[in-house]
């Protein structure tokens, strides 16, 4: 009988590596997303349907259910009110597999990312404490809803089991929040430098987008409800990817570290910069799944800077890349700051 799978978010970074990797494994996969309208992103002869759904319509989701699906894939899902509407339709859902974030740990002092302080161990193994869940409202932020979405699909892993997967720095083509841009603009801009504060040392774990849909597609092979960390072979410093997409793009840059944070910022801050590392343990991964990763860090760069290249091209890259101006809040291009702390520094 062949296996029906709908993924939500299927044009998205990670819903469009799910769908490859599931089809790849012999699933009929329904693909769900806004964005369909303009024509689906995969060839004629994949083993794909089409749905176009509004992810927050409860009568849209269900009316893409049908008679049920062996695995449901959301890799859009946020807060508990996702959790309560994919409840509410788990008698037609043999398993799901959800993405969560790393964002949700907190140290042994209950710091969390951002927090002045914060130190985790290195790695982070998934019983690791995390942040207090918080169902929306004032004071409520990313990663508080996500783990009001872990709580929720958690409790109800009798009703219906699910993996949920800790995903560390997620990069790949497709992204509207790429990091790697932030070196990508650079060598396009011909800056001569790059400052690194931390010394360069900084590691914010990253995962694939392929390294993803591995995880999903072992997952939905292997329903249960879980809790996983979700990333590369290796967590790389922030020097060594600066090095890497500008020996990609043939940019030669002179590296100036600063040790410690930004003394004026945002010179030498990056979407990677953390005092200390934060890298997460795929042991369980491993064990539980037989996780093994696809492509490393490093090797996956290349297509992911010709996509960023491509699609910038001609265009105003804030509009192209909105989340990166919205959830950073913070100029990271602003070259008059460099060279003037630059001036001083010399």
């Amino acid at each position: 009988m062949e296996k029906v799978a709908l993924v939500l978010g299927a044009t998205g970074q990670i819903g469009r590596a799910a769908v490859r990797a599931l089809v790849a494994d012999g699933w009929h996969v329904r693909a769900a997303a806004r964005g369909l309208r303009a024509g689906a992103p995969w060839p004629p002869a994949w083993n794909v349907e089409l749905v176009h759904l509004d992810r927050e319509d409860h009568a849209a989701l269900a009316t893409a259910l049908g008679d049920g699906c062996d695995v449901l894939v959301d890799t859009v899902a946020y807060g508990g009110r996702h959790a309560r509407q994919l409840l509410a339709l788990a008698d037609r859902i043999g398993s799901a597999v959800v993405i969560s974030s790393a964002a949700v740990y907190v140290d042994d002092a209950g710091r969390g990312l951002g927090e002045e302080g914060v130190r985790f161990p290195v790695p982070i193994p998934e019983t690791q404490p995390t942040v207090a869940p918080s169902d929306g409202g004032p004071g409520a932020g990313y990663a508080s809803e996500k783990a009001a979405l872990e709580r929720e699909l958690l409790a109800a892993g009798a009703v219906l089991p699910t993996t949920l997967l800790r995903a560390g720095a997620v990069h790949g083509p497709h992204s509207v929040h790429p990091r790697e841009w932030h070196f990508v603009k650079r060598a396009l801009d011909g800056r001569p430098v790059r400052i690194l504060a931390y010394g360069g040392r900084s590691r914010f774990h990253p995962v694939s987008t392929a390294n993803l849909a591995e995880l999903i597609r072992l997952a939905a092979n292997e329903p249960g409800a879980r809790v996983l960390n979700a990333a590369d072979p290796e967590p790389p410093t922030v020097a060594e990817i600066g090095a890497a997409v500008h020996a990609v793009l043939d940019h030669d840059a002179e590296e100036v570290l600063i040790e410690g944070p930004s003394p004026a910022p945002p010179v030498g801050e990056t979407p990677w910069s953390v005092p200390e590392p934060v890298v997460l343990d795929m042991s369980v991964a491993q064990r539980q799944l037989g996780y093994r990763p696809v492509v490393g860090y490093l090797d996956s760069l290349p297509e992911t800077v010709r996509w960023l290249v491509d699609a910038a091209r001609g265009r105003d890259w804030r509009i192209v890349f909105p989340a990166l101006v919205h959830n950073y809040r913070t100029d990271y291009f602003d070259y008059l700051a460099e060279d003037a702390w630059l001036r001083r520094h010399r």
